[in-house]
């Protein structure tokens, strides 16, 4: 495994497992399975309704915890000062564990900035080893950036071979944010596994798309963590580490960028008032 350094000093694994979609009830083989392959970051989320699933996982799998990286996630409903610090203590509960190794506000809506403060209380008293953000825009992550106490370690946001997030990764490197992907398959969208840039440089290596997708972020500096049911896919995308790209390919597949999302924008008032109702 190959490991990234947090602004703070932490390392952190470039490819972990990620569980969102994972049925609750489906958690604890699906990590457990995970982590026998060699896996020792593992990513939930309060809004993933599996946190108790991975916690049974940690307590099972035999792994020593330090060996183990942990994130989750304090959703919108558990916003705000007082509720986020609640629900960090909930999500330990959960999880079982003395320490969550990265907690990241989920999407930047309703109190947040309250929702950070808790989780720099978290921080300074040992419970949380890194903390930072998911789905955070480049104009509002430079907002929290330039008004918290602990500057964001991570900014976990979509990115894939077809939103490479370029701008956004230039303005997370001027605050020594590490950028961290969800979805780095575009959950399928565009034909993503038939794409023929990926197909033919995949058989160059001897790879299939899925592991040249996740190699092209690697070798990019972005965390990666793809999520499968299926211990077989498990393996390999996992198995990423005995190839690299050469600068041909890289410019090759970086050429798929379309800068743009496939799945949701902040900027949409329609998406936002979607994400409004999970906030009461």
């Amino acid at each position: 495994m190959e490991y990234v350094t947090l602004n703070n000093g932490v390392k952190m694994p470039v490819l972990g497992y990620g569980v969102y979609q994972v049925d609750p009830a489906e958690a604890e083989r699906c990590v457990l399975d995970a982590i026998s392959v060699g896996y020792r970051s593992i990513d939930t989320a309060q809004a993933y309704a599996n946190e108790e699933g991975v916690g049974n996982a940690i307590t099972k799998c035999g792994v020593p915890r330090e060996e183990l990286f942990i994130t989750t996630k304090v959703w919108i409903s558990n916003a705000g000062y007082e509720k986020a610090k609640a629900s960090i203590e909930e999500s330990l509960h959960k999880l079982q564990t003395d320490y969550i190794d990265l907690l990241l506000i989920h999407q930047p809506f309703n109190d947040y900035y309250g929702t950070y403060h808790a989780m720099e209380e978290a921080y300074k008293e040992g419970k949380v080893r890194a903390i930072g953000v998911s789905n955070f825009y480049p104009d509002r992550f430079i907002d929290i950036a330039n008004f918290c106490e602990v500057v964001p370690a991570v900014n976990q946001v979509e990115t894939h071979v077809f939103q490479q997030q370029k701008i956004a990764r230039d303005v997370m490197k001027k605050y020594g944010t590490q950028i961290e992907s969800w979805g780095p398959f575009a959950e399928g969208k565009n034909d993503y596994f038939n794409n023929p840039v990926l197909k033919e440089i995949g058989a160059k290596y001897g790879k299939s798309v899925a592991q040249t997708a996740l190699r092209f972020l690697i070798q990019s500096g972005v965390v990666v963590i793809p999520k499968s049911t299926h211990r077989e896919r498990m393996e390999e995308n996992i198995n990423v580490f005995d190839f690299a790209l050469d600068s041909e390919d890289m410019k090759r597949i970086e050429e798929l960028d379309g800068g743009q999302s496939l799945f949701f924008s902040h900027y949409d008032p329609q998406t936002v008032e979607w994400f409004m109702t999970f906030a009461k």
